[in-house]
């Protein structure tokens, strides 16, 4: 069984297959928002600092030329694998901007996340073959100890300027200089990509968040994110024209490294003429006073902020957030008592969810604001066609039954770089074509409105095996989390020589139960499993309380940290036997 988008959502049409996704969000031959009546793409949320979009399209062209002078970029030599750029740095207005400034040359971008130490960012630099850097004061130390071990000298490293934080005195170029020197030079010489060029050539170079092993680098295409970008544009249109907006305010406080913020954020805005108030990184202060400050409409976000905001509400209290319409999450579940939390104190937001992966560029599935059914992510976007195939290698052919997601969609990536194991593993050809297992564990429902919903159970590998039984991770976890003692917590499995395997639960207490003896904290939350769940599902690998849970930058639970801290565990307790 074959599953489609739902009747309602318009057909995906001819894609431009030859032109760089610069070219795409700057040209109104493409169907983005004229920049008459656009918004503002990029503005400072703790300075104000923004340009128009006719000026943001202008300063790209200016800083491509004075990258190509520094850097000796020739787009008519040799191959993009001989441009490719590293971005390491906080979110930035000028972060977007400067990657469509390497994609006029011709080059690849490949982003690192702002919270990668100097050893992970090298492997980056290493495995990408990126030969400059652009970088932030705050990250310039790590930066330039890892472009020295990959041989990339000082001059071939470039500042992003943030707005608390000074270059003065620092012997580095800076986007600001760089758009002035380009001013000066003369005009690039235009593209000339042969047909399909876009859907061959890579435009990011992004590496996946690591979860369960090191980072694998995914080829992104500029057709890719293009054709992510109009999939998502068509999906949403209905809404915009049912809610009665053309534009609006968005949030833009995720990391832009991460395919969530470069794409569903970033290039999504900019294309539909919204207005994006980029701050660099989560503060609760600050996120509030940007919201109450720029009249946000749209709150882009994973669900540690959700949770965050609910445990500080007191706060959230003393600002006015009435322009929030719609609170969008996505990269790791949200759970049902976090939507009702949040509904009880905010009863007139939107709560909508989406997903998708790093290897689909990224949005597969996504909430309608006019069809919402609770816990599900949404129905297939435009162009998304999708199997589920159950634990026995069928294809389910009814409503109501797990089985691991495969999709197709012209916004499934090249592939992994050098990585022939993982591509295999990942990308699948059946009778009808190349297919992208997602590794996702869902359920097929229909709404009210007759709409096919897909409901993300687990990770397939996340699955705990207790003898025979299978148990989700995260259904555990969303029941934990109602239970008033626990502020955050994950669930792994931990071997048992009956069972073979048990859930344990790792759970980071609330502010409430801080005073109380952990053995009855520990005690309580065993009856609140015990009381409502199968004698498979009961926490009998035990429950241990931490300070934190391991996450990723996108709110991923990063449970090979928490299953290394285990088997750590057990190899001391074994050496003192």
């Amino acid at each position: 069984m074959v599953f489609h988008p739902p009747a309602w959502v318009p057909k995906l049409k001819d894609l431009p297959d030859s032109i760089t996704i610069e070219e795409f969000v700057n040209n109104e031959a493409y169907g983005r928002r004229p920049f008459a009546s656009s918004r503002n793409p990029y503005t400072c949320g703790l300075t104000g600092r923004t340009f128009s979009a006719a000026d943001v399209a202008r300063r790209t062209g200016y800083l491509a030329r004075a990258i190509a002078s520094h850097l000796g970029f020739n787009p008519s030599e040799g191959t993009p694998w001989d441009r490719v750029i590293a971005v390491y740095s906080l979110n930035t207005i000028d972060y977007i901007p400067l990657t469509h400034a390497v994609h006029r040359l011709s080059g690849i971008v490949t982003p690192a996340s702002a919270a990668y130490s100097s050893e992970e960012l090298e492997h980056q630099l290493r495995s990408s073959g990126a030969s400059a850097i652009f970088t932030c004061v705050p990250l310039l130390d790590a930066a330039r100890k890892a472009a020295q071990a990959v041989q990339i000298p000082d001059q071939r490293i470039f500042l992003l300027p943030l707005a608390d934080h000074r270059q003065n005195g620092l012997p580095y170029k800076t986007v600001d200089n760089l758009v002035r020197e380009g001013e000066g030079l003369p005009e690039l010489q235009p593209l000339h990509w042969s047909e399909g060029q876009g859907s061959r050539q890579p435009a990011y170079l992004c590496y996946s968040s690591g979860t369960s092993g090191l980072p694998k680098a995914v080829m992104i295409s500029h057709l890719n994110v293009i054709a992510n970008v109009i999939q998502t544009y068509l999906y949403e249109a209905p809404s915009r024209q049912h809610l009665a907006f053309e534009t609006q305010t968005n949030l833009g406080l995720l990391p832009l490294s991460h395919i969530y913020g470069l794409t569903v954020i970033a290039h999504n805005a900019q294309y539909r003429g919204d207005e994006v108030i980029i701050l660099p990184r989560f503060e609760l202060a600050s996120f509030l006073a940007a919201i109450q400050k720029y009249r946000i409409e749209q709150l882009t976000v994973v669900p540690p902020i959700l949770i965050q905001m609910m445990n500080n509400i007191a706060t959230c209290r003393k600002h006015d957030l009435s322009s929030v319409r719609l609170v969008y999450s996505g990269a790791a579940p949200l759970g049902i008592e976090v939507v009702d939390d949040v509904l009880k104190e905010y009863p007139t937001w939107h709560i909508s969810q989406g997903y998708g992966m790093t290897e689909s560029s990224p949005l597969i599935i996504s909430t309608c604001e006019t069809d919402r059914l609770l816990g599900s992510s949404g129905s297939l976007i435009p162009g998304v066609k999708a199997k589920v195939i159950d634990h026995q290698g069928k294809e389910v052919a009814e409503y109501d039954t797990r089985g691991e997601l495969l999709i197709q969609s012209p916004s499934v990536v090249l592939g992994y770089l050098n990585n022939e194991k993982a591509n295999a593993e990942t990308f699948v050809w059946h009778n009808d074509g190349r297919w992208l297992r997602t590794g996702d564990e869902v359920l097929v429902r229909k709404s009210s409105q007759g709409n096919e919903h897909f409901f993300i159970v687990d990770r397939i590998k996340e699955l705990i095996k207790v003898k025979g039984h299978q148990v989700a991770p995260a259904e555990l976890e969303a029941h934990l989390l109602a239970h008033p003692s626990v502020s955050d917590c994950a669930v792994i499995p931990v071997p048992d020589p009956n069972a073979g395997e048990v859930p344990k639960a790792f759970v980071v207490k609330a502010k409430t139960a801080a005073g109380k003896p952990e053995d009855e904290v520990r005690a309580d939350i065993v009856r609140h499993v015990e009381g409502a769940k199968a004698k498979h599902k009961w926490l009998r690998g035990g429950i241990e309380f931490i300070d934190e849970v391991p996450k990723s930058a996108s709110g991923k639970i990063l449970r090979r940290l928490l299953r290394d801290r285990e088997k750590e565990a057990r190899r001391s307790a074994g050496a003192k036997l």
